[in-house]
């Protein structure tokens, strides 16, 4: 361990065995309008608030397709058994220049079944948010533990939003530097499902479009994320405590955010025909994945159906889908006319400097051959 370093994390200890004389409940530096908003203290410069719960509706039960849209998640699963997660960090960097210093936990619990329209086949689940707040560098061994807590809690699916590649990074990094070992659970990150579902139909996909363009919730008077490193910087400097209240109030909604996508891709993964009447995704790639999912199933004739509701209408797998009907009609089937109809229309969808057009048009003049025998 490097010789600053180890002098750091020797003066950080020395400040904690100095402040434990301290009295109880006592924190360094905490402004009167963190604790006059909830925030209770729970270490040393480290704060916490829980929220009340917000409800989120989601198929009664976890449908056995999430896996498909979601990796990382297993028909097994339950609503309860996930821990949504999010940090604010003091920079986009996940190298060691830089911590995170407010952390949220989303966790449901089922709160009855659901109303209306969703009738049966929905519940209404009850999500609570708990927020750690990092007061100042010398507290951070304390923030790292309370995080560790809440992951240790219970063998819990981590679900965020690019989580993977920043998140998890950033908090293997931080428990590293403060002689914690970093903790191993399964995690599902939304970036890339979502990616999937909706690159086609927004702009972007960060989790704010996917909130407002997809799902419309409103942010109105939301504090930007990218806001957070300066926001925490100035509350150092000049104890600013009101617009570090305004990032934290951005964290607790990326919570609810995340678990508001989360709760639409199981409908999706229920019934995507069904969600086609509510939400707007990319229904024939979906379909398409699904249909290569069953065929290695060995469930061909369900597939069928799922590859010609991706024909239905142009996209990116349209080509993809009939070349497999095509496929699957000529050698399982054995029907060579059917076969050179997917063939054809491929040849009708192909542009004339595609480099497909010799393999179609090679397997066209191949079974128009076996028609004639």
């Amino acid at each position: 361990m490097p010789g600053n370093l180890r002098d750091r994390l020797q003066r950080i200890q020395q400040i904690k065995v100095h402040t434990e004389k301290a009295e109880p409940g006592h924190i360094a530096g905490s402004p009167e309008l963190l604790t006059e908003q909830g925030w209770d203290p729970c270490g040393y410069m480290t704060m916490r608030r829980i929220t009340g719960c917000e409800p989120v509706v989601f198929p009664k039960t976890m449908p056995a397709q999430t896996g498909m849209i979601i990796p990382g998640i297993n028909d097994t699963d339950m609503y309860t058994d996930l821990l949504f997660f999010d940090l604010e960090t003091t920079g986009l960097s996940t190298g060691a220049g830089t911590m995170a210093f407010l952390a949220a936990f989303g966790r449901l619990t089922a709160g009855g079944p659901a109303g209306g329209a969703a009738g049966g086949k929905a519940g209404v689940y009850r999500l609570s948010v708990t927020q750690y707040l990092l007061l100042d560098y010398p507290g951070e061994s304390d923030f790292i533990t309370m995080l560790l807590d809440e992951i240790n809690r219970a063998n819990s699916i981590i679900v965020s939003y690019n989580g993977k590649c920043f998140d998890s990074h950033i908090l293997k990094t931080r428990c590293l530097m403060n002689g914690f070992s970093p903790p191993e659970y399964r995690h599902a990150d939304l970036l890339h499902p979502a990616r999937r579902l909706w690159k086609r139909l927004l702009s972007g996909c960060s989790q704010a479009a996917i909130e407002t363009g997809i799902l419309g919730i409103d942010r109105t008077g939301d504090t930007p994320g990218f806001m957070a490193p300066d926001i925490w910087f100035n509350f150092l400097k000049n104890g600013d405590a009101l617009a570090l209240l305004g990032i934290c109030d951005h964290n607790r909604r990326d919570i609810f955010g995340l678990a508001s996508i989360f709760a639409v891709m199981t409908v999706i993964a229920d019934d995507p025909l069904k969600a086609l009447n509510k939400y707007d995704f990319d229904f024939e790639s979906l379909s398409f994945r699904r249909a290569l999912t069953l065929r290695r199933e060995g469930k061909y004739t369900e597939a069928g159906k799922w590859l010609l509701q991706a024909v239905q209408r142009q996209s990116p797998v349209q080509i993809l889908a009939l070349r497999t009907l095509a496929i699957d009609s000529e050698h399982r089937l054995k029907s060579p006319a059917e076969a050179l109809q997917f063939t054809e229309q491929c040849l009708q969808l192909l542009p004339k400097d595609s480099l497909l057009l010799y393999e179609f048009n090679h397997r066209a003049e191949r079974l128009r051959r076996k028609i004639k025998q």
